[in-house]
């Protein structure tokens, strides 16, 4: 009546009307119920039940125990429901105004429920203190309760990706973000900005400037296609100690088919906590996690503190609840994309991390990127319109599991070279879906071969840890030679012997290396491998000299018969031989 009073040029009806309310209720003899929210502009109107006064100055109770008392001095109201899709929770959106704007918020029905936390909702600006906490908490129920059918309920996400029976988060219409706040911002940046053909335009010249800047795209692209082919999370990591080879842009390149590019807007950098990292990664859930700057996860002695396995799982930390029970473990699969100065792993990581971890070296003379600064400056002014086209034609009817075939043709093609199978699942996965962005984005555009990302993939050797021990032991008994003489007379100290042995098969010298197992091991503890994993790889591989089934092997150490580990040095002919494979 208010609107329509307006559009006939009657601007005082609400005046009036206020007027005529207090004279009816004036009446002793008459019995008034105002049965509903009275709140200029409100999104909805709804029944207060005869028990509170919702008005422009506040909301009251009349009578009962709380008589005269403030429940909350603006208006406020529920006005939405949202549940979530994954786990079902309920939250509601509450409208607020404070002058002439309305405002939203949406609340954990927990936080509602509660008196010691409902107070929270002081830090976006709704008066509630810990004096009207109780009659605010009743007033929300109530209006809830008497509007249950009013009231709309909409479904609500708190994440990205795939989303079972509805489509792909955040490209379904009318899906409400109710995650954390933290996440909003981060949630906000998977848009549409700018010209998709200025954009295009200036991806395919990006296209053309290295295989490097396509590997890193199509990483991008694979990381939605990690769930529907039932692979594991693994790593893209560009490092290089010359700056300027362009490995940030081609970060935010990377970025750019999903959302803004800008560092601190889609892409973050290294400077997090471990559950920082495990909770964005879960709330990315399929798209790519960009870090950026490997060295500020180092500490002052220049050691990384970032952990791959914490990422490369895809599962998050289980963790307890204060009233016993356990929190919902946070999963993802997506690819990691990062960028450092140096590799991502160093020679001591075990052979898990190095296995999910594709590293990628750029050099001054062959950067990944030239002329970085338009190319940056063109990515932050248009983005965001590869990733909807690529998901919405992956999940159309039949397509994931038209790709399993030539995802295994790839795989199976590339586990036949000098590579392990979790090296050759990545790679498969990056050549699959560079293939499907230029079918899909890039028509005419050449995808990645076998042999083109061949050539970044690590070799069974350098995967293995027991290898990696064992290179690293020859270089130690190089080093401390003067230290393993079997005997010292001056009092230096001696951590074993070395032995030449005459070979049968012609005049070749080999060279064994005792050395005490306390010193064995702990020269491995300190270069960060596991004592048990190298001595066991050394024996299956016939690195050692044991006794029996034992791995050590007894030698006199100073006169004292001694417990050492016999390592087999390699021979002079086997470094010859070594030496050609690596020319060849």
């Amino acid at each position: 009546m208010a609107d329509y009073a307006d559009t006939v040029g009657f601007k005082a009806f609400r005046g009036m009307y206020r007027k005529y309310v207090e004279s009816i209720k004036a009446q002793a003899d008459t019995l008034y119920i105002d049965d509903a929210t009275h709140f200029t502009g409100q999104p909805l109107e709804l029944r207060t039940g005869g028990t509170w006064e919702a008005e422009d100055d506040g909301v009251r109770k009349r009578g009962g125990g709380y008589q005269d008392e403030l429940a909350c001095p603006h208006p406020v109201l529920p006005v939405e429901r949202l549940v979530n899709i994954d786990t079902g929770e309920e939250k509601l959106r509450l409208a607020y105004r404070k002058g002439t704007t309305w405002r939203y918020v949406i609340a954990e029905k927990a936080v509602l429920a509660s008196i010691s936390k409902v107070t929270d909702l002081s830090r976006v600006g709704v008066a509630v203190t810990s004096q009207n906490a109780r009659s605010f908490i009743q007033y929300i129920s109530d209006l809830e309760n008497l509007n249950y059918d009013i009231i709309p309920e909409r479904k609500s996400i708190g994440r990205f990706g795939h989303i079972h029976g509805e489509g792909f988060s955040p490209f379904v219409e009318g899906l409400i973000f109710d995650g954390d706040a933290n996440f909003r911002a981060m949630f906000q940046t998977v848009r549409q900005c700018g010209s998709e053909a200025v954009w295009l335009n200036g991806i395919k010249e990006v296209r053309c400037m290295s295989v490097t800047a396509r590997i890193m795209l199509a990483a991008s692209f694979a990381s939605v296609l990690l769930e529907p082919l039932n692979c594991l999370p693994f790593f893209v990591h560009l490092w290089g100690v010359d700056s300027g080879t362009g490995k940030t842009v081609a970060l935010m390149a990377a970025a750019s088919v999903w959302g803004d590019p800008a560092i601190g807007a889609y892409i973050k950098t290294f400077d997090g906590t471990v559950v920082g990292q495990e909770k964005t990664a879960a709330f990315l859930n399929s798209l790519p996690l960009c870090l950026d700057e490997l060295q500020l996860s180092k500490d002052a002695k220049g050691r990384s503190s970032f952990d791959v396995y914490k990422l490369a799982q895809g599962v998050g930390r289980t963790r307890g609840t204060r009233n016993g029970g356990v929190e919902l473990t946070p999963t993802w699969h997506n690819c990691i994309l990062t960028t450092g100065e140096s590799p991502l792993t160093g020679s001591a990581a075990g052979a898990g991390a190095v296995n999910r971890v594709i590293d990628v070296e750029c050099r001054a003379g062959s950067p990944v990127i030239r002329d970085g600064m338009r190319i940056s400056s063109l990515l932050k002014r248009n983005y965001g319109f590869a990733g909807r086209r690529f998901v919405e034609r992956l999940y159309q009817p039949g397509v994931t599991d038209s790709l399993q075939g030539r995802y295994q043709a790839l795989f199976k093609e590339l586990s036949d070279r000098d590579t392990t199978e979790k090296q050759a699942m990545a790679a498969a996965a990056l050549i699959l879906a560079d293939q499907l962005a230029c079918e899909w984005i890039f028509p005419g555009e050449r995808p990645l071969t076998v042999p083109e990302m061949g050539e970044f993939l690590a070799s069974k050797a350098a995967v293995s840890a027991g290898d990696r021990g064992y290179k690293y032991l020859c270089d130690w008994v190089t080093q401390n030679s003067g230290k393993l003489c079997g005997r010292s007379d001056n009092g230096q100290e001696v951590y074993g012997a070395i032995e030449y042995v005459e070979l049968i098969t012609g005049d070749q010298v080999a060279a064994r290396a005792y050395v005490v197992r306390s010193v064995f091991e702990r020269v491995l503890t300190d270069a960060g491998f596991s004592p048990v994993s190298v001595l066991s790889y050394l024996k299956q591989n016939a690195l050692i000299d044991c006794r029996g089934r034992a791995y050590t092997k007894g030698k006199r150490i100073n006169g004292v018969l001694t417990e050492c580990v016999c390592i087999r040095l390699p021979t002079e002919m086997e470094e010859n031989r070594q030496n050609d494979d690596e020319i060849l």
